[in-house]
């Protein structure tokens, strides 16, 4: 979430950043100004009226010390008043504060300048493309091959839950598991550190990292208990640091953890939601960075090479976009997309996406690091897919199929315990 000092600070680099975005902020814009004016004007009201008040009551108390309690008659009146009136004021200063979030939460984060203009995904650029030659006969899609070799069933999981929810079955799941554990010691090579998280959680952590209320049609909700089903493992590892204080020393601070995601990808339907591509329920490991602002951008560097690297260790055709304004997720400021090629499918896959969401989800979140100076500043957060699995494990599938079966990359093996499904 934006400030509102720096949205008024900054009003027409705003605007104009925003139009990046195709956004159209100048109407909402004008009505916080108003609204902060109005704010202002009933702040100071409220707490002129309130130091009246206080001092009325010490010299009331003063008079009954004094052993004058016929002179605090109209004084107690008077203090009456004053409070009925600093109840109203409260009460109006509560609302205008209720206005202006609600506007705030309306304004996404302002693009980089690395955010190339364009509307649609068509627009994304493409920053780096692997060497790669499509096997034309490559042309099974991984649903057909995923009932040839019976490693996952999509019509049990319908049985079962309903469409989006896939049943991994023998060497499919042990594929499976092999890939989450792959991408876990990747990174803590890296200097991740590893958690397990909760898969639920409430409302202020999904209002923190930007769920709520952006996304809150795409998230499953347990309305008796106000918990949500996590939508990615993003939301509960940045919430670990929820109204902290870090001390500047300590940053950056590396997080990874796996987690099941669950979205209800409302709308969802047709040939590019069928098998893995799009799913309710799905795995992913997640990298989480809370870092210095002056160090953040060189931190998505570093974590654009790492998640490339893991990628180039599959084998896998890939290839990274900086998404275009139209395209950006409502927080971030910067994001790269990593696409595996579907051979069969002839299109890519998104199994990744890194973004610095500079302080937009720190200022929701109050997370603050303390300098030498005692200072406390909001810190930046990021976080990447690495990886998420449904389309990592589809593109693997396609890629790989030969007609001995489906051989597993070098770099998994000694995750699987076996070089090739047949």
């Amino acid at each position: 979430m934006l400030k509102t000092s720096f949205i008024i600070e900054n009003k027409e680099t705003v605007i104009k950043s925003l139009k990046k975005r195709n956004f159209k902020s100048e109407a909402l814009i004008d009505e916080l100004i108003s609204l902060d004016n109005q704010r202002k004007e009933v702040q100071t009201d409220y707490e002129s009226k309130l130091s009246k008040s206080n001092s009325i009551s010490k010299t009331i108390g003063q008079l009954f010390k004094d052993g004058k309690k016929e002179e605090t008659i109209g004084l107690k009146e008077e203090s009456l008043k004053i409070k009925q009136e600093t109840k109203l004021l409260s009460e109006k200063l509560n609302d205008i504060k209720n206005k202006i979030n609600n506007i705030l939460y309306q304004i996404p984060n302002i693009p980089h300048d690395k955010v190339p203009s364009g509307n649609t995904p068509e627009d994304n650029v493409v920053i780096f493309n692997s060497e790669f030659t499509v096997d034309m006969e490559a042309k099974h899609p991984h649903w057909e091959l995923a009932e040839k070799y019976d490693i996952i069933d999509f019509e049990l999981g319908n049985k079962i839950t309903g469409s989006g929810f896939p049943v991994y079955k023998g060497l499919g799941a042990k594929l499976q598991r092999a890939l989450i554990s792959f991408f876990l010691d990747c990174n803590i090579s890296f200097g991740y550190e590893e958690v397990q998280v909760p898969h639920l959680v409430n409302e202020d952590s999904a209002f923190g990292t930007g769920q709520l209320p952006d996304k809150e049609g795409q998230m499953y909700s347990i309305p008796e208990d106000n918990l949500y089903l996590i939508p990615t493992a993003e939301v509960p590892i940045t919430n670990i640091f929820r109204n902290e204080i870090i001390s500047e020393s300590k940053l950056p601070i590396l997080r990874t953890g796996y987690t099941p995601c669950f979205r209800r990808e409302a709308g969802s339907y047709g040939s590019h939601v069928r098998g893995l591509n799009r799913l309710h329920q799905f795995d992913k490991v997640e990298i989480v960075r809370i870092d210095h602002p002056e160090n953040s951008y060189d931190s998505l560097e570093i974590m654009k090479d790492q998640i490339k690297s893991v990628i180039e260790k599959l084998e896998l055709p890939f290839r990274i976009i900086t998404l275009c304004g139209g395209d950006l997720g409502f927080t971030s400021a910067l994001t790269y997309d990593f696409e595996i090629y579907s051979p069969a499918q002839e299109k890519w896959l998104e199994v990744s996406s890194v973004s610095n969401f500079e302080t937009f989800q720190s200022n929701r979140l109050k997370i603050r690091y303390r300098n030498s100076e005692g200072k406390t500043n909001h810190t930046h957060t990021l976080n990447g897919s690495s990886l998420a699995l449904p389309r990592v494990l589809a593109a693997l599938i396609e890629n790989n199929q030969t007609e001995e079966g489906i051989t597993i990359p070098k770099a998994l093996q000694p995750y699987t315990g076996f070089s090739i499904i047949k």
